[in-house]
């Protein structure tokens, strides 16, 4: 079946192309996706020493930064553990909870 001849047809794609007007000046915003911290929170249950275990193990830190994390969860009652990718960030608060500790994603603005 033939459309009638009388309609206008409309092109199929529109353009994308950027409008740009004369004399105005524009710039470029890159698309970021926000970054997600993981942090640990203070508990009673476990020792000093398990912590700055769990984080040497599951975080690669060297001993002395593990440790002041840990002194940071203990007086702080939190501490931010790893920043990055979303995805990346639930894998190491699954991982954290695993070995028994308080951990929990935040978006970082």
């Amino acid at each position: 079946m033939k459309p009638p001849a009388n309609i206008e047809r409309a092109p199929l794609l529109a353009s994308t192309a950027p409008q740009v007007v004369p004399g105005q000046r524009t710039r470029t915003v890159p698309a970021v996706e926000p970054s997600w911290q993981v942090v640990v929170m203070d508990d009673d249950v476990n020792l000093m020493v398990y912590v700055v275990h769990v984080f040497r193990k599951v975080f690669g830190f060297e001993t002395e930064k593990a440790r002041r994390h840990m002194l940071e969860v203990h007086h702080q009652g939190r501490s931010v553990v790893w920043t990055g990718a979303r995805e990346a960030a639930e894998h190491y608060v699954h991982i954290l909870q695993q070995w028994h500790l308080r951990a929990k994603l935040e978006t970082h603005a």
